[in-house]
């Protein structure tokens, strides 16, 4: 059995913040952020909206594109590192708000990765089973945990959250396969350090801001530069699929200047980098799905297409996910949601 992406989806809140605004609090230029990350602007959750409501937004459009209902769903997964509560799982609440009461429910934490990994949990858990579907999403309010004051974190994170449907291929298109690793050794680069049992929360965590988002920018920067290079090959090597086959990169949007630099280590010289990093900012677990849902609805993908998936994150790890891609409808927003929810034009390269 071949499990194939048969709709997606995607939901941004409606607020936008330029990097005007982002410069007042953390004392750079629009000019720095621009040259330093790519990003001209990304979206802020409005006070009453938690990261289920995106999840269930974004998964919504992706149900209606794939022309299933939420009754038929056998799993939603939802991936995140900014849950709605400690518990229950958010995936649960996405479950409570989409109505498909058949569906076992949870999240996983695999920070930015964590929508491929959810996507590799759900394609295995599906591919025995036949007539099953599945709803994975990745989606992140990063800024309720940013310190404003910093302009490592601040200037780079949005809110978002993206889906896609995972069924039976209606042909022999569909996922192909997926690698998933973690080096744990490197797990202080990206963190939030109170909240948890290691250091529950108390005043002197709050005084102390450790309950924000903390980042080793650079450390990040060389990790991934060295890393993905050598994950992508070690995965194409392995499926026995040449480098030049790959038509689309859909990579996790960390930093636009920075994938633009790492670009040509990777060779996939005759694929497309898909970067919507510019209007959308990092939105954490969401920014794969948001950027492929951009990139199809924009009519880039076309029937045996191979795309290429790229997650990389805390912990620190790193998801690969390899779709040849089948005809999936491509139905655009209504009129009346693009106001809140618009679909940019994706930059390729």
């Amino acid at each position: 059995m071949t499990i194939a992406i048969l709709g997606t989806g995607s939901y941004l809140p409606a607020e936008v913040v330029g990097n005007d605004e982002i410069g007042r609090t953390t004392g750079v230029t629009d000019e720095w952020i621009r040259r330093k990350t790519g990003i001209r602007e990304r979206r802020r959750a409005a006070p009453g909206e938690a990261t289920s409501d995106l999840a269930a937004q974004a998964g919504r459009r992706a149900l209606a594109q794939a022309g299933i209902p939420a009754e038929r769903l056998s799993y939603i997964i939802v991936a995140t590192s900014t849950p709605d509560h400690p518990q229950p799982a958010t995936a649960s609440i996405t479950q409570h708000l989409l109505g498909a009461h058949r569906a076992a429910a949870f999240d996983v934490n695999s920070v930015c990765s964590g929508f491929v990994y959810a996507l590799s949990v759900a394609e295995h858990l599906l591919r025995p089973q036949g007539d099953a579907y599945a709803l994975v999403v990745g989606g992140d309010i990063y800024s309720r945990i940013l310190d404003y004051s910093d302009r490592k974190t601040a200037t780079l994170f949005g809110d978002g959250a993206g889906a896609v449907v995972l069924g039976p291929a209606r042909d022999r298109d569909g996922v192909l396969g997926t690698q998933l690793l973690t080096d744990g050794d490197h797990h202080e680069l990206i963190r939030v350090p109170a909240g948890g049992s290691r250091l529950p929360a108390s005043a002197a965590t709050l005084d102390g801001g450790d309950h924000f988002f903390q980042m080793e920018g650079r450390g990040v920067r060389e990790y991934v530069t060295r890393r993905l290079p050598e994950v992508i090959h070690q995965m194409l090597d392995g499926m026995g699929v040449d480098s030049d086959e790959i038509r689309h990169f859909v990579p996790h949007q960390a930093n636009g200047a920075m994938l633009t630099d790492i670009w040509p280590s990777l060779g996939l010289d005759r694929a497309h980098l898909h970067l919507t990093v510019e209007s959308q900012g990092n939105t954490g677990s969401g920014s794969i799905p948001v950027a492929l849902d951009t990139v199809h609805r924009s009519g880039l993908l076309q029937r045996d297409d191979l795309v290429l998936l790229a997650g990389f994150g805390g912990g620190m790890s790193v998801g690969l996910a390899l779709v040849r891609w089948s005809p999936v409808p491509v139905l655009r927003p209504l009129v009346e949601e693009v106001a809140a929810a618009s679909v940019p034009t994706p930059v390729t390269v």
